[in-house]
This record gives structure tokens, sequence and C-alpha cells, in this order.
């Protein structure tokens, strides 16, 4: 296998701001590295190791774990409830809240009394390997149910109808990462930087198992933190969730897909799948508006969206110009726990690009079908 193409892939971009040198050329990389086609650059672009968040690519034959990366599956949970949400403006309600989802929810779980059981589908016995399933049997169970830190959150919101909704933010925990480094350290084809697997192969094979494996796993762990926050709200206000509202969506993936009329390999990282009518989930940054979407089946997209409002500024960047002050002045009536000012001061709600913004740009990728306002958000660190 060559080291690059010659002739770079086609190339479309729906930006919000124009992209900065260095990522354009990780951009430039992704064109020229071996069997890929096509591009999409979504307006949330934002650089990221070999690949940028906010890309789609489409393969025919190889398959690149970086352009999934290692939080395979994360992605998003939306659900109503036959509640108002201001019943959330009461600062002893909010305060219970929070000191519940810390209690039920936490970042990492180190006390195997607590663990939560994996549905029935999803056997570490599946995976390819058997180093990745003693890790599933062992810090794969344990993790399931948790937040993890970063950007990922569970945040209570409001609707244009003042109703109740919850929307979750986290993948695959350790499992995801674990399966990305497996599979890169396996791999003996390169291009450019990037390590690629073939999907005819065998390595190919038991990338593609594995990494839909941990799609799963990143699906129950959200429904696991879901449950949990029903939980909550039934006991502390009666409230019971409207099944029929539920939206998922994923925004780290390999999927064999028929696009521009042949069979692709679609690679999105910090990309969601935005087929013709398909629900999704596009948050805003910490304490600013969030959206619910559809799809509009864009092709020259390869049929994906924005997964959120992605960085303005890298976390090192924020933590130089945020003080934990400057958080709570931005957080304005968004409950979130004051005591973790200074280290959430790198998910500012001004780290991030304007979603507004953003969705303006993709007006031709999704259709808006719902705003929603933070009521509180829940980080757990």
């Amino acid at each position: 296998m060559s080291e690059s193409n010659n002739t770079p892939a086609l190339l479309h971009a729906w930006l919000a701001m124009p992209m900065d040198t260095a990522e354009r050329q990780a951009i430039e990389r992704v064109r020229r590295a071996d069997d890929v086609v096509h591009v999409a650059v979504m307006p949330d672009v934002h650089l990221a190791g070999d690949v940028c968040v906010g890309t789609a690519m489409a393969t025919r034959r190889l398959l690149y774990p970086a352009a999934v990366g290692g939080d395979i599956g994360c992605g998003m949970l939306a659900i109503s409830f036959d509640g108002p949400a201001d019943l959330l403006r009461d600062a002893a309600c909010a305060g219970a809240m929070l000191r519940a989802l810390g209690e039920q929810i936490p970042a990492q779980r180190r006390h195997r009394s607590r663990i939560t059981a994996m549905p029935g589908d999803l056997s570490p016995a599946d995976l390819s390997h058997p180093q990745l399933k003693a890790l599933a049997e062992d810090e794969g169970k344990l993790q399931l149910g948790t937040l993890g830190g970063g950007n990922h959150f569970v945040e209570m919101q409001a609707d244009e109808d003042e109703r109740l909704w919850l929307m979750i933010h986290s993948g695959s925990r350790a499992m995801g990462q674990a399966i990305k480094a497996h599979h890169v350290a396996k791999a003996t084809i390169r291009s450019g930087s990037m390590m690629a697997l073939d999907l005819d192969a065998l390595a190919g094979q038991a990338y593609l198992n594995d990494q839909n494996w941990a799609r799963k796993y990143a699906s129950a762990n959200r429904h696991a933190m879901m449950t949990q926050v029903i939980a909550i709200l039934r006991s502390q206000f009666k409230l019971e969730p409207i099944e029929s509202s539920l939206i998922v969506c994923d925004h780290n993936h390999v999927s064999q897909e028929e696009q521009l009329g042949q069979s692709l390999l679609i690679h999105r990282k910090g990309a969601m799948p935005a087929n013709d009518g398909l629900p999704g989930v596009v948050p805003g940054s910490m304490g600013t508006m969030s959206f619910h979407v559809e799809g509009r089946g864009c092709a020259q997209s390869l049929m994906s969206s924005a997964h959120g409002a992605g960085r303005l500024l890298s976390r090192h960047a924020a933590r130089e110009r945020f003080t934990g002050t400057d958080l709570r002045q931005q957080m304005h009536d968004v409950w979130f726990d004051p005591r973790l000012s200074e280290p959430l001061r790198e998910e500012s709600p001004k780290c991030y690009k304007d979603v507004q913004a953003v969705l303006r740009a993709q007006s031709e990728l999704v259709k808006i079908t719902r705003k929603l306002r933070p009521m509180l958000v829940y980080k757990a660190r």
C-alpha cells in the first residue's frame, strides 16, 4: 500500500468560521490518505490528533481507527418527562438533584458492590481478543453506568413549552480507548501518519466487530445513567419519563453504508448521522442552548452533521484564559456544583463556538425540531 494518494479525495465543508492552518493541514492529510474517496467537514470542526473532530470520511476498503477516535460510540441520549422544568428553579430542589446525581452517577466506579449488570446482548465473550475480553469482564463491568470527565455531562433542560428534558453525553469509557489502541498496534498498513486495517482481512473484521461492541457498550452506558436519573426524578418529583420521546445517537464510529451510489465505510469522528428524517441531538456548550434536529439526508455531507458546538479554545488555552469566577459568571442562572468551578473552567461556555452559528452553517444538513435551554448541569469529577 502506498503512503498516500497523489490525488486528494473530494472535499465538502460547512463552516461556521474559517479553519486555522493546523486544521486545514489535517484535513488535507486525510484527503490524501489511501483509499479515502470523500471527506465532509462539519461546522464544529476542531483539531484533535490525526483526524479533526467534526469530520466524516468515506473509504472503500480500509478502516482507519484514528478517523473514529478512542471514545468509540460516544453520543447523546435525550428523553422528556411528564412535568414542568420550573421544578428546578428552586435552589433546594436543584441542590438535592445535584447531590443525588453525584451519589448515583460517578465519574468512575471504584466499588464492585455497585456494579451495573451488562445487558444480555452485550457479552465480553464477543470481543476478538482475550485481553479485551478480560478488560470487559473487569473494568468494563465496573465502569458501566459512569459518566467520565471532560465534556461529558448530564443536563436537565426546558423546551419551548417548559417541559422537562434530560440530555446525557457520554461514551464507551476505557473500553473504546483500549479497543482502538489494541487494533492500531496490530495494524500493518500505514498511510501517512495513520495506521489502517483491511476490511477483507481478519484484522479488519476484528476491529469492525470490536468497535461495534464498543458502540453497544456506550449506548448501554447512557441508558444505565438514564435509569438512575429516572429513579431520582420519580423519588424527588413523582415524574415519569415519556418513553416515546427518547432520542439516541452516537458520533464516533465507522459503519458500512450505501452512499454515493456504492458501498462505503463511513467514518465519523465527532459527526452525527443525519439521514433524511433521522432524529438527533446537537448540544451547545455547558450553560447554552441545545437543539433537537432531523437529518436532511445530504449526500455530499455523507449524511452527517455537526455533533455539537465544537471547541473554540483548547483545554490548555481555556485554563489560561478563564478563572472559576469567569465560569460562574458565564453560567448565569444554570445550576451546577460551584465547588467544581476551578476544574471545570476548561469547559466554560466561551471555550466553544456559538451553536446557533453552527446550525446556521449546516442548514442544508439538518432542520431544527426543538430548542432547549439548560436548567441544571452535572459534570462528574
